[in-house]
């Protein structure tokens, strides 16, 4: 099977055209398992098949697998990846593409650099959800901001956001730094905690002033990343909700930087840009 290895950020997937490569469903988790050993596989955070689609108004399809094999609705830094890799290698001549992942369409914008390639991808990402059935937690009302959370012993607050796939923000106290946080040992009690049906990705947010932080993600089903793009939409849309940022604000990852806006109004888009990089191309026995 050939392959593309990419990141948004350090939040790396490995990328298969699913038009040349067959791979049957059934062999997918499988196979998202041993690529995305960083030891005796590629190595990524997961695995990402680019489709084709029977529908004029989508030009491609994204699905994507976890690094445990499970399936996952949406990861913002691999549509960016996803919409240079079809760009790059001329599977589109567009500028301006429709792509779709678990069934819901996202429309982006490319930037092309001076060498004829992406540079970087802007991405509407559609409204947040914060409907907690949506999300879905197990909370009560219309919206879960700033809600008390008791993980490990210890109360947390959360703001929860669905971006396509469910997301808990959790605002560290200002006695607290980033460096302080044992991500490994907090991240799955929050990833699999009761309030969350389907378990829950968890940012972990410091905020530097009105248009800037800093954070740490734990994803569901495959640990701390780099980069999370829906976990950064999800920040920026938290932040908003909380008063604690302006509209537009820089979040700040282990990988880099992504920009994130929303206005706050219901119904309205997160816009998410940010970078997309190719590592490298290879062909694996499967």
């Amino acid at each position: 099977m050939k392959f593309t290895k990419m990141h948004g950020c350090g939040n790396d997937y490995v990328y298969v055209d699913g038009k040349s490569e067959k791979i049957s469903q059934e062999k997918k988790s499988e196979l998202a398992i041993k690529v995305s050993d960083r030891h005796f596989g590629i190595g990524s955070d997961g695995l990402i098949f680019i489709n084709p689609v029977d529908d004029e108004s989508i030009d491609f399809e994204m699905e994507m697998y976890n690094a445990d094999g499970s399936r996952s609705e949406m990861c913002g830094n691999g549509i960016r990846c996803v919409a240079k890799y079809v760009y790059d290698k001329g599977l589109t001549t567009k500028k301006n593409l429709v792509i779709v992942s678990a069934g819901k369409k996202k429309y982006i914008d490319l930037t092309i650099g001076d060498d004829g390639m992406v540079s970087s991808v802007k991405v509407d990402m559609g409204a947040p959800i914060l409907k907690p059935e949506e999300v879905p937690v197990n909370y009560s009302g219309d919206q879960v901001v700033d809600a008390p959370i008791i993980v490990d012993g210890k109360t947390w607050h959360m703001t929860c956001v669905s971006m396509g796939n469910p997301h808990a923000v959790v605002f560290l106290p200002k006695d607290m730094s980033l460096e302080d946080l044992d991500i490994e040992k907090i991240g799955p009690k929050f990833e699999n905690h009761e309030l969350f049906p389907r378990r829950v990705n968890t940012e972990f947010v410091k905020i530097d002033d009105k248009n800037n932080v800093h954070m740490r993600v734990w994803e569901r089903g495959t640990g701390e990343t780099l980069a999370c793009g829906t976990g950064c939409c999800a920040t920026g849309v938290a932040c908003v909700l909380n008063g604690l940022t302006d509209n537009n604000v820089t979040v700040h990852v282990l990988g880099g930087e992504v920009m994130v806006s929303w206005d706050g109004v219901s119904g309205s888009s997160v816009i998410m840009e940010g970078p997309a990089t190719t590592v490298f191309e290879g062909e694996i026995e499967v």
